[in-house]
């Protein structure tokens, strides 16, 4: 149930309960007033009775004597005692009633009694209730829609900061409430929200483009002097420091590039160049690339070009194998970006979980399993973290491969999702579009 019937569910039980409230006031007082008025006019008629037989000896106003339904509790009244007691019993055209009494001497004499009929003004007091119903039923009837339109309108407020605050939590940091909300008279908690949402992505927004300066700073910094050591090592004599020492300024080269490439992806300055190649054809070099053992399987796609299948190749050193798939199932993407992404979760696989790493590929989509621990669950709900890597025992690590591999993703307009598989391993599917 949406927030708009809640709060007209809410308004309506709430008037129901208002109109329940008051008619059981009224009923309950109309019925102690009908029920006072009556013991008085039987007070009264008791009185003027009684004065009527002592004078005249006759029964005036509907007196009896020793009537024969008095109820037990007037039977013996005290010497010039008028009582009176209510009785509830029907009988007949005579409902409920007040009867009064008073002995007419002393010990021993009759007693006169006066029996005072409330029907008619129960009756009255039945149609107030009805009347009261009807009216209540007329009021809430009224009053439904303008608090369904009530709620409606808090409700699409709120919803439109739901979606802001969506839109900033998927990476637009230019999502406002302020336009969507429009100029709102005065101030309320909904107002209140949408201001407190805006801070929080322009807080974001600077944090980020503070963090994406940094990293671009950072590495552009370290550009120039990683090339300078990486030409000194060309000077020193052959040997093992040597070679471990290239390797080192090697890879500190990589992480270099890398966190040039992750900021021009922070910044949006990438664009693909696209042309149309064969799918299969680009994973399988792009796999070859990495010089990991890796296998690769082509298989026909439920609905879309037909494929030659493809036996699996061991570190895919036949490329020509996987180039002897019918061209006819092509793709128009980056070709480089694709061989990035696909690169990267190789690599991936192969460093942070076991083999077998298997590449399928099928249709638009392209699978990269292992057989390691998984994904860690962080990760899975929250995407990679830069610079944050995993154990054999924590699952598949996601350094700046997997965040370099989700932003090249994003400039192909391709979906890459990553899963744990059932019986363990962890699974990146890319999905280009058409």
């Amino acid at each position: 149930m949406s927030l708009r019937w809640k709060i007209a569910a809410l308004a309506a039980a709430t008037a129901c309960l208002v109109a329940l409230a008051v008619g059981v006031l009224v009923h309950v007082w109309t019925a102690m007033d009908v029920r006072s008025r009556a013991e008085m006019e039987a007070t009264n008629t008791v009185y003027s009775a009684m004065d009527v037989y002592r004078r005249t000896g006759t029964l005036a106003g509907g007196a009896e004597l020793d009537p024969a339904d008095l109820p037990t509790a007037l039977r013996h009244p005290a010497d010039d005692d008028r009582r009176v007691a209510y009785d509830g019993r029907v009988e007949g055209n005579l409902g409920p009633s007040v009867w009064g009494a008073q002995r007419v001497g002393g010990p021993g004499s009759p007693v006169l009694a006066v029996r005072i009929n409330m029907s008619p003004q129960l009756h009255d007091l039945r149609r107030l209730d009805a009347s009261m119903a009807v009216a209540s039923l007329v009021s809430l009837a009224a009053a439904l829609p303008l608090a369904v339109y009530g709620a409606a309108l808090v409700a699409r407020r709120l919803r439109r900061v739901a979606e802001t605050a969506a839109r900033i939590s998927a990476g637009d940091l230019d999502a406002r409430t302020g336009p969507a909300l429009g100029r709102a008279r005065g101030r309320d908690e909904v107002t209140d929200i949408a201001a407190t949402v805006d801070l929080m992505a322009d807080s974001l927004g600077r944090r980020l483009r503070i963090e994406r300066q940094f990293t671009a700073d950072v590495a552009h910094e370290l550009r120039t002097p990683v090339g300078g050591l990486l030409a000194a090592t060309d000077l020193l004599p052959p040997g093992e420091t040597e070679d471990l020492l290239r390797a080192r300024v090697r890879d500190l080269r990589g992480l270099v590039e890398d966190l040039l490439e992750i900021s021009r992806l922070d910044a949006g300055a990438e664009a693909p160049v696209r042309a149309r190649v064969p799918l299969a054809a680009v994973v399988a070099e792009a796999v070859a690339r990495t010089g990991l053992d890796t296998e690769v399987r082509v298989t026909e796609a439920p609905q879309g070009p037909r494929v030659q299948p493809l036996e699996s190749v061991e570190s895919v050193e036949s490329v020509e194998s996987v180039e002897s798939v019918d061209t006819a199932a092509t793709v128009e993407t980056d070709p480089r970006r694709l061989e990035r992404i696909v690169g990267n979760l190789v690599i991936n696989a192969h460093r942070h979980g076991r083999t077998p790493v298997r590449v399928t590929v099928e249709g638009r989509t392209v699978v990269v399993r292992d057989h390691g621990p998984g994904f860690p669950t962080d990760l899975l709900l929250d995407g990679p973290r830069r610079f944050r890597t995993g154990t054999a025992e924590r699952g598949a690590g996601h350094g700046l491969g997997l965040t370099i591999a989700l932003g090249q993703a994003r400039v192909l307009g391709a979906e890459l999702r990553l899963d744990n598989a059932p019986d363990g391993g962890a699974v990146a599917t890319l999905r280009l579009p058409r």
